[in-house]
């Protein structure tokens, strides 16, 4: 049979070109030089896990543990960061380490989403977000040869492409806001605040920023600290950061947030936010917070996502073009 004629029989093939993965091996062996020289170690923590993270925004792989290990059926959970395991070892005394991991998230698929994707996830230890935001740079400069990124409050951020201030605009100001980008049905009916501030974000900002240079924000809203600490200057905002480039958002960071108790009450509130918005329970991880209630170092850490690090290098058009495999291949 002709294999023109028929695609499934080319479906074998890699989904990226052999250009493309021997770029993606060169720059994987830079990014490991690069912590090496800074002198950052190399770790390696599971994909599955007993508990799963509550963000709502996210949602996990499940598989069930059967035979001698779990007799009754242990349910475990495919790892949608490596942060919970790389900050017990933080907690442990690891120093500052580094992960290039496989992370999974159900559902994710598109331009830029495949639901099993590379994830580069650093802590140093003595960083906070401005120093941490310093060395991310250099290490996008190093693979992408990239000018030096700019950085921007998301409160200006959203004052400059939007008119309106995100932290103490009223739910009216929000609405007129939203009428420029045709979006306005979908927030007159939305109830959460921060969702419509992901919204507005997403259409009305994200495509200004990081066009010519990477950009990154920092200063989000407290109520979208997610891991993060509260500014101390500002309790409005957290010490978290995105960075932006060329249409994608390429790595997402904190000043780790180290108190279990106030941990926990995040948790919670996920928990509840969860139940009214129709979405099961989580399977909180109670290893990471015994292991922040024993004691993590002061530290900042980010994720970055290969992928579409290797989209930008490889000038693609699609994560299928860096991936061997992507789902559709899998």
């Amino acid at each position: 049979m002709n294999s023109s004629l028929n695609p499934r029989l080319r479906q074998w093939q890699p989904s990226a070109s052999l250009k493309n993965l021997k770029m993606r091996a060169r720059i994987l062996g830079d990014i490991r030089q690069f912590f090496h020289e800074r002198g950052v170690m190399e770790v390696d923590t599971p994909s599955m896990s007993q508990a799963c993270v509550s963000d709502v925004h996210l949602s996990s792989f499940e598989t069930l543990l059967r035979g001698p290990a779990a007799p009754a059926g242990q349910r475990l959970y495919l790892q949608t960061s490596p942060e919970f395991h790389m900050k017990r070892l933080l907690a442990a005394g690891s120093g500052c380490i580094y992960q290039l991991a496989k992370a999974f998230r159900n559902e994710e698929a598109g331009r830029h989403h495949n639901p099993e994707f590379t994830m580069l996830e650093w802590y140093r230890i003595n960083f906070d977000a401005d120093k941490l935001m310093t060395e991310v740079d250099d290490l996008v400069g190093k693979v992408l040869k990239t000018p030096a990124a700019v950085r921007v409050s998301y409160r200006q951020a959203f004052f400059t492409h939007l008119g309106v201030d995100p932290i103490d605009a009223s739910t009216e100001e929000l609405l007129e806001a939203s009428i420029p980008l045709g979006v306005e049905d979908l927030v007159a009916k939305e109830t959460n605040r921060d969702t419509v501030l992901q919204l507005l974000f997403s259409l009305g900002v994200e495509p200004h920023i990081g066009q010519d240079k990477p950009c990154f924000i920092y200063h989000f809203p407290a109520t979208q600290a997610a891991l993060a600490r509260i500014c101390e200057d500002d309790p409005q905002v957290s010490e978290r950061f995105e960075l932006y480039y060329r249409g994608m958002e390429l790595a997402n960071g904190f000043y780790e947030l180290s108190d279990a108790e106030e941990q926990a009450q995040r948790f919670a509130a996920d928990q509840r936010y969860r139940a009214e918005v129709g979405l099961p329970e989580a399977e909180i991880d109670q290893h990471f917070l015994d292991a922040l209630q024993a004691g993590l170092p002061d530290c900042a850490g980010v994720a970055l996502g290969i992928d579409r690090l290797l989209i930008l290098a490889c000038d693609a058009e699609h994560i299928k073009d860096v991936l061997s495999f992507d789902v559709a291949r899998a």
